[in-house]
């Protein structure tokens, strides 16, 4: 990891979000980069995120713009090694009512990224995308979607200068606006609505994020989207281990909410391996990428059964509540 960072320069879209504001702590305190430029539209939340870290270095930079200026891009890609592109319109149920905005942030604003990587000689762009994105029944995840597509087909247009992939993953446990935050906050709650008692998620913990984010800076060669091996859990499984003595009450699934999520489809299964933690998927128009740098992935990995699906609900690893009640306490609300 410090050999890949030694003297570069990493910019992360959205820097200002859950993930952003962990991970540039991380680097901060873990590694030798260069520098770290937080690139948001807020500078409401740059402004506390620069008191809440109080670094003592100069390698910590803020940048305030939004990813649908692409002139803004422009200037702030200039001179950066490695961009994480983190900038997305998240909440489901909003994107329901608000189409046109997510497509201008979360399709419209990923172009902007590959194209201003490609303008400004970026090695790495690296975009974090989501489960949902995996046969997508809300417009988040078909935003998201189209994303993925655009970064794995940015690489036809670089020669190898600049190199794009993805990573896919469940919720994040304790991010901000999550369940998991919501109920911790709100322990004391009488009682809780839950849409189906049927209903299972992916969980994945900032740590494991970063690591999913360092193994595939460290292997990708364009157009892969690396997948972490993370547990399922219940919702209502969830709810009683945080709290327990509410009284739950069953709505109904919200829409653009899916029963099950999906990190691997069957339909990727075909071109996609397996290694010890992760799937990788491959890009599926192999005529536009670099065979050689793909078949080493075929050679340490294991070839995907063409009907295999990594979802929730039939995932082999699962989450217990006191495994979760466990990693809670680590959480700083």
């Amino acid at each position: 990891m410090n050999e890949l960072l030694k003297d570069k320069i990493i910019l992360i879209t959205g820097g200002t979000g859950s993930f952003g504001k962990n991970f540039v702590k991380f680097l901060l305190q873990n590694t030798v980069v260069k520098k770290v430029i937080v690139f948001s539209r807020d500078e409401f939340k740059q402004f506390h995120m620069q008191s809440e870290i109080k670094d003592d270095d100069d390698r910590l930079r803020f940048f305030l713009g939004d990813v649908r200026e692409l002139s803004r891009l422009q200037r702030a890609f200039r001179g950066v090694d490695i961009v994480i592109h983190a900038a997305a319109l998240k909440q489901v149920p909003t994107l329901e009512y608000n189409p046109l905005e997510s497509v201008k942030t979360n399709i419209i604003g990923s172009q902007n990224v590959i194209e201003a990587a490609i303008d400004q000689g970026v090695k790495k762009v690296l975009l974090i995308s989501s489960d949902k994105a995996a046969q997508p029944a809300n417009l988040y995840g078909s935003t998201k979607l189209c994303a993925e597509k655009l970064f794995i087909n940015g690489n036809a247009y670089t020669g190898g200068a600049s190199v794009f992939g993805c990573v896919r993953y469940g919720n994040v446990i304790g991010s901000r606006g999550s369940i998991v935050e919501t109920l911790l906050r709100n322990k004391e709650l009488k009682k809780v609505y839950i849409t189906d008692q049927r209903m299972t998620r992916f969980w994945i913990t900032l740590d494991q994020s970063f690591r999913l984010v360092f193994f595939s800076l460290m292997n990708m060669e364009g157009g892969e989207i690396f997948i972490p091996k993370i547990p399922s859990m219940k919702v209502v499984d969830l709810f009683d281990a945080i709290i327990p003595k509410a009284e739950r009450e069953f709505t109904s699934i919200r829409p653009g909410e899916k029963l099950h999520e999906t990190l691997v489809t069957s339909e990727e299964s075909r071109h996609a391996v397996e290694l010890d933690k992760y799937f990788v998927i491959l890009p599926e128009n192999r005529d536009l990428f670099n065979a050689e740098d793909i078949s080493k992935f075929l050679q340490s990995g294991k070839q995907l059964s063409p009907d295999f699906c990594y979802c929730s609900n039939t995932n082999k690893e699962w989450l217990t509540k006191d495994q979760l009640i466990e990693i809670t306490k680590n959480i700083q609300i």
